[in-house]
């Protein structure tokens, strides 16, 4: 399986956090499609078909990476952002 590009995993990370945030505030029509958009984008991101699989498939990208560089290595197989 390809690996997103770090930068580009947290910065929909990021996106479905602030829509979840506002949606939760203040559900809109508008709201709802973003957080579905920026759902959906999570799951293609990490290969998963929910967005409870996405965020812990997500975390376990995150936590690789950041092992990858206290051991001074990089993952090879990511895609170019």
């Amino acid at each position: 399986m390809l690996l997103p590009a770090e930068k580009e995993l947290r910065a929909v990370l990021a996106r479905f956090a602030d829509a979840r945030f506002r949606h939760d505030l203040q559900p809109t029509g508008h709201s709802s499609r973003e957080l579905e958009d920026t759902s959906g984008m999570l799951c293609l991101l990490t290969g998963t078909r929910s967005v409870d699989k996405a965020l812990t498939a997500a975390d376990a990208l995150l936590e690789r990476w950041r092992a990858d560089r206290r051991a001074g290595t990089r993952t090879t197989q990511s895609l170019a952002a």
